[in-house]
């Protein structure tokens, strides 16, 4: 849609609720929520498409996008995208499909096309963007989200300055930027430099989508709501910690992006560092952001490589496997993937916390594709009683608490109980509670995020500082490995190496089973 086309056609609407008269309207999402507008850069790429835009879809069919909300794609293919982000929607969106809600959501889509290094784009950009400003009558409060590879941010944001769009005349913005953060702690310094050259810190909106998990936030929530276990929260009752991020799907069609970035990278140093910092820190003064992300910075900053490295990590990437009798491939077999490529697929790693409640308690974090089956948990191992029951020492009964992510959300508590008839037979039993069965449907992360952006609410965005700490944590890792060689392989479907199951026995314990 060009400038032109949208001054003859922004309505005038500004109604605040659900639908009225079969005509959706666009509603408020929260107390502090502005009239905005949502640029997209990349507005035709694999997450534009499979995740941002169904999350919008999703906001706008229950009424809580804000009064004034328009979305701004930018791409080079933007102009004639409007039927693939709908068949995107219809695809990927949490909520069915309602023509009626897409056609209302339609009239606040607007497509600018052009490439990040080209002028001409940023102009017609800014000459669009105040035409809806003006039309609606709404300051220029714009969130830029760069659904763009980090190579790209420089050049984005640089235009954006061009044209004067990175500082507000009245209102305010927000840039929004996917990981990786960077793929080093240098790179992500490096990285931030270029954001703060054209926005302050308090824009910047770094997206982790694990963070807008449902089950995340009740991390904090179990902790902190529940005064049973905060007594037990600590080095003298819990044994161990494992976090673990298995896939079973592989990376076919991700070589461009995955080869020579490897687990590590791509969750490890991001998500899974996030879970240890929730499930590790001190209750923060308030849940606010800068409470939280204080909390998190602190833990972080105290987590270290327990070592020696060849002992304490392990690698692997994926082979070729049988599943249900179908040969999966490889990796050096997915195209795109050299033969000699040492990306591994597979990482786990011990790390400790040098704080009085975590001082001895190893953290064994591990991550996969390619596995025997998709699942993202943290589990905390609590003691054995030291002068439990013989009937329970030979069960081999352990206390454990599990957080699970993904794909069945809820939490469990494993506890040991007495087998019906005589004796004193005790086994393992589950006491759980799954999300699903308890609420309403959940939100999708996106879809929380991208509303949190809105509202200007960072409490579920990493900090600078956070990012930082765990490049400090994973880099030497990732240099060990650098000077080891390939790593080995594994069969696709199986839980991965070998040596990974070496790093637990050498203590005696055991990895939960996938």
């Amino acid at each position: 849609m060009t400038v032109s086309e949208v001054q003859q056609s922004v309505p005038l609407t500004s109604e605040v609720g659900g639908r009225v008269g079969g005509e959706l309207v666009i509603g408020d999402i929260g107390p502090v929520a502005d009239l905005s507008s949502l640029v997209i850069f990349g507005i035709t790429g694999d997450l534009a498409r499979k995740k941002l835009v169904p999350a919008i879809y999703d906001l706008a069919h229950c009424g809580q996008l804000p009064a004034g909300f328009d979305l701004v794609g930018f791409a080079r293919d933007a102009a004639n995208s409007e039927p693939v982000l709908r068949e995107s929607v219809i695809a990927h969106a949490r909520r069915p499909f309602d023509p009626a809600v897409w056609q209302a959501l339609t009239q606040r889509i607007h497509l600018v096309e052009g490439s990040f290094d080209d002028p001409g784009g940023f102009t017609q950009l800014a000459s669009l963007l105040a035409v809806l400003d003006q039309r609606r009558g709404k300051p220029d409060n714009y969130v830029f989200y760069l659904s763009v590879p980090p190579s790209a941010f420089a050049t984005v944001c640089g235009r954006l300055a061009v044209v004067g769009l990175n500082r507000p005349a009245r209102g305010w913005r927000r840039v929004v930027v996917e990981k990786p953060f960077g793929h080093d702690l240098p790179s992500s310094r490096a990285l931030e430099v270029v954001l703060a050259q054209y926005f302050p810190p308090s824009s910047i909106y770094r997206i982790d989508h694990y963070l807008g998990k449902e089950t995340v936030q009740n991390i904090l929530a179990l902790r902190f709501a529940n005064g049973m276990f905060e007594p037990l929260w600590n080095n003298r009752h819990i044994d161990h910690v494992q976090i673990t991020m298995a896939e079973s799907v592989g990376v076919t069609g991700r070589a461009g992006y995955y080869d020579g970035v490897g687990a590590a990278r791509d969750v490890i140093q991001n998500h899974l560092l996030q879970l240890l910092a929730l499930i590790a820190m001190e209750e923060p003064v308030g849940f606010d952001a800068d409470s939280i992300a204080a909390e998190k910075v602190k833990i972080l900053s105290a987590t270290e490589l327990l070592g020696p490295l060849d002992q304490t990590s392990a690698r692997g990437q994926y082979g070729p496997g049988i599943d249900d009798d179908v040969r999966l491939p490889g990796l050096t077999e997915e195209d795109g993937f050299p033969a000699d490529s040492s990306t591994e697929t597979f990482a786990a790693l011990t790390v400790g916390i040098t704080t009085r409640r975590w001082a001895g308690v190893p953290f064994y974090i591990r991550t996969g594709k390619r596995l025997a089956r998709r699942t993202t948990e943290i589990a905390v191992t609590f003691t054995p009683p030291a002068h439990g029951s013989p009937a329970a020492r030979a069960a081999g009964v352990s206390n454990v608490l599990v957080f699970r992510v993904q794909p069945d959300d809820g939490i469990e508590l494993h506890i040991g109980a007495k087998r019906p008839g005589g004796g004193m037979q005790i086994q393992p039993v589950s006491l759980g509670m799954d999300f699903r069965s308890v609420f309403d449907p959940a939100p999708e992360a996106y879809e929380r995020l991208i509303g949190d952006v809105l509202r200007g609410d960072g409490t579920l965005f990493p900090r600078r500082a956070e990012v930082e700490h765990s490049w400090r944590i994973i880099d030497p890792l990732l240099q060990h490995w650098a000077t080891a060689g390939r790593p080995g392989t594994y069969p696709a479907g199986t839980s991965g190496p070998a040596s990974a199951d070496d790093i637990l026995s050498r203590s005696g314990r055991v990895w939960r089973t996938l």
